[in-house]
């Protein structure tokens, strides 16, 4: 079995410390930072040659520390809710390890379609922050764009997890690339959708190849 510690499971972005749990990702958006190279912001591969267990995410975790952290952010070169029990195991650790320190989980918010059962009030108590990639502001443009396995299903479904999990996480935003093709017009029609459902949205930068 491949040890654990020649895999970027935990990495720093600025005064964040990121958790790759998986490569997995039910999504192939067009502009994922995954074609750009094999790892972001100056960290080593991102890709694992297998996926780590909670007990090695956690000790990856206190190899690198979280004294000077900031933030403990679940996102890799995947998808995270796509290993939800480990994602919740982990963020039970980081809770009782090292109490105050925010907890937040970027996500394509499919995970009820990933695990085929509702999911967002398992992140109670957990997760301070939810961002949820909307990225378009139809079902149309979203599956051109994102090309969700689930089909047309899943621009409805990543909103519905998003309204759930406001009952259960103190912060719920929305986001979208700001790749060429998102124009203001476009960016207007989806802060709409998020007026409608009453979540903020946030424009990421994106990041060419």
């Amino acid at each position: 079995m491949t040890d654990y510690r020649t895999m970027t499971i935990a990495y720093r972005v600025g005064k964040g410390l990121y958790v790759n749990l998986t490569n997995r990702c039910p999504c192939a958006c067009t502009f994922c930072i995954r074609q750009n190279g094999p790892g972001v912001y100056g960290s080593d591969s991102l890709w694992l040659e297998r996926e780590p267990t909670v007990e090695e995410t956690v000790a990856a975790i206190e190899a690198e520390g979280c004294s000077s952290c900031d933030e403990l952010v679940f996102c890799g070169y995947g998808e995270p809710t796509e290993r939800l029990d480990v994602l919740l195991a982990v963020a039970r650790y980081v809770r009782t390890s090292f109490p105050g320190l925010p907890i937040r989980v970027n996500t394509n918010g499919l995970s009820d379609l990933i695990a085929g059962r509702p999911t967002a009030a398992l992140f109670a108590g957990l997760v301070d922050v939810l961002s949820v990639s909307l990225n378009a502001p139809t079902a149309e443009e979203y599956v051109k764009l994102c090309r969700p396995k689930f089909g047309a299903a899943a621009f409805d479904a990543l909103q519905k997890f998003a309204v759930d999990a406001k009952a259960y996480v103190p912060s719920v935003v929305m986001s979208v690339v700001g790749t060429p093709d998102m124009t203001p017009e476009k960016i207007a029609d989806c802060q709409a959708v998020c007026d409608r459902i009453g979540i903020p949205l946030r424009v990421r930068t994106y990041t060419p190849s």
